[in-house]
Parts: structure tokens; sequence; C-alpha cells
């Protein structure tokens, strides 16, 4: 899981880098996910068992890619103005919203405790963008914008986890962005000037499937539970990495804010953790009942 989020953190720098340069947004997100396709078809071996990836619902997957799109697309429009800590600590909002909006979508309410964290993630954001007092700007609408979308994206992949192949959602996750962009191609004008450019263009998916690999070997070998806290590494590469590329380091007001939301999403991970294990006893317990009766 750390080196999942090092190859998100070289996609995020890339695609800055990229877009600073003058490079179309919407050629950064389709080479992002066109590369992605080739890479899943030849590494998974699509040709010798095409059923793994065979959609069971295919309009749920183009609108989860579109899901994807959104996030991606938005993402890559706010980092052309706000720096990458900036634009990952709004990210990191995202499980509060997921946890508030799965009750009404997943029928998977939040207690008081949870409605508490998330208010105070929501504070951490008010801090970053600080609105009212002419720091809010279209960057921070885009980067709202890109973790909305990808909540949206996440609450899919619950939902279609149970009855699509993991090949397939890993595959359509990338083909139907690709396929919804190529028509806006043409009127994406601002291509990559010299070789470095297009390197990097080319490098974009690389990133992006080496990090969701990582990411599905990571699943297989832990619980989702104990690898929940690790995406909260990725401020780190990008502080990192924003000084080094870009010479930018987040101010005080960023790093606050930052700290406030990422210690709200771990109050929750830690408050899922302990429903879960109260919940698994009170089973064992009913079975157990249960067990005698019979």
């Amino acid at each position: 899981m750390l080196s999942v989020y090092v190859f998100f953190t070289f996609l995020d720098t890339s695609s800055k880098y990229l877009v600073m340069a003058g490079v179309s947004a919407l050629i950064v997100a389709w080479a992002r996910f066109a590369v992605h396709v080739v890479l899943v078809g030849v590494f998974l071996r699509g040709w010798r068992e095409p059923a793994r990836f065979r959609a069971n619902n295919l309009p749920a997957h183009i609108l989860r890619g579109a899901f994807l799109f959104g996030s991606t697309i938005c993402n890559v429009m706010a980092l052309r103005t706000l720096q990458l800590a900036e634009t990952t600590s709004i990210y990191f909002f995202a499980p509060m919203v997921i946890t508030a909006i799965a009750g009404p979508l997943l029928g998977e309410w939040a207690g008081w405790r949870r409605w508490l964290a998330i208010l105070s993630g929501f504070v951490g954001v008010l801090i970053i963008t600080r609105p009212g007092v002419g720091v809010f700007g279209v960057g921070h609408l885009f980067a709202l914008g890109s973790m909305l979308s990808n909540c949206f994206y996440v609450i899919m992949t619950r939902r279609m986890s149970a009855t699509e192949t993991s090949e397939s959602l890993i595959l359509f996750s990338a083909l139907a962005p690709a396929v919804l962009l190529m028509p806006m191609l043409p009127f994406s004008l601002s291509l990559p000037q010299d070789s470095w450019h297009w390197f990097i263009l080319l490098m974009l998916g690389v990133f992006g499937a080496i990090g969701h690999w990582l990411l599905v070997q990571a699943y297989r070998l832990a619980t989702t539970t104990a690898l929940a806290p690790y995406p909260y590494s990725q401020m780190i590469w990008m502080i990192i990495a924003g000084w080094i590329v870009f010479n930018q380091f987040p101010d005080g007001w960023t790093l606050v804010g930052a700290i406030v939301i990422v210690a709200s999403g771990l109050y929750i991970v830690h408050r899922e953790h302990r429903l879960r294990v109260r919940n698994r006893a009170a089973l064992d317990v009913e079975v157990e009942a249960l067990a005698k009766k019979l």
C-alpha cells in the first residue's frame, strides 16, 4: 500500500507537470486511461480467458467509468493552480463523504460519532479553502468536484463488486473513460511539444496501472480495515514531490487543514473497525446460543 501511493504521487506530479507545460488536460486524462487499458490487457492476458472480463451490467460499468473520468479530469484541472498537497488534502475528505452518502445509497448509516468526524473533516476543508477571504478559487472547485466524483465511483465499486469480476472492474474503469473521451480529442490541440513530454504522457498510464495492480495485491494479502490508514501516507509523498519538482511547500493553513482531515478520517477508520468487531462478537454469541438450543 505504501508503494501504491508512491505511484499515485508520480501520476499526479506528472499530470501537473504536463498541464503546466501547456498540454491539454483532456489529452493528459485520455493518455492515462488508454495506456492503462493496453497494460491491463497485456499483463492480465485477456486473450486467454476473455470470460474474466465479461461485463454483467455494461451500463453500470460505463457510469462507473464516467465517474472515474470526472474525478480524473477535475483533478488534472485543479492541479493547474493548486499545489499537490492542497488537492490531496481535499481528496482525503472523500472517506467522510462516502460514509455520509453510504446511508441512503447502501443502507450503511453512520452514528453520531462518525457524523461528528465528518463535520470535523469539513472544517478541515474550510481551513484549506478559506472561502470568503479571497483564497477559494476555481482550482478548489475542481478539487471538490474530483473528490465528489470519486466518492460515487467508490460507492458504485462497492455495489458492483458482488456481481462483477475484479478483472472487469479494472478493465472497464479505464476503458469506459478512454472511449468517452475520444470524441473530444479533436478539440484538444495542445499536444506535447518534445520527446520528454511525450515520454511523461505515456508514463501516466504506467504509473496508474502499476498503482492499481499493487492495490489489488495489497487487498489480497490484508483486510480492508488493516489497509485503510495507508492512503494518508500519500500526503508525505505529495509534499516532497511538490517541493522537489515545483519548489512549492504548503502554507500553515493547508497543513493545519490536512491534519484535521487526516485525524477525522483515521477516527472514522477506527470507529468502523470497532463496530465491525462488536457486530462480529454479537453474531458469534447468537450462533452459540442457537447451537445450544439445537
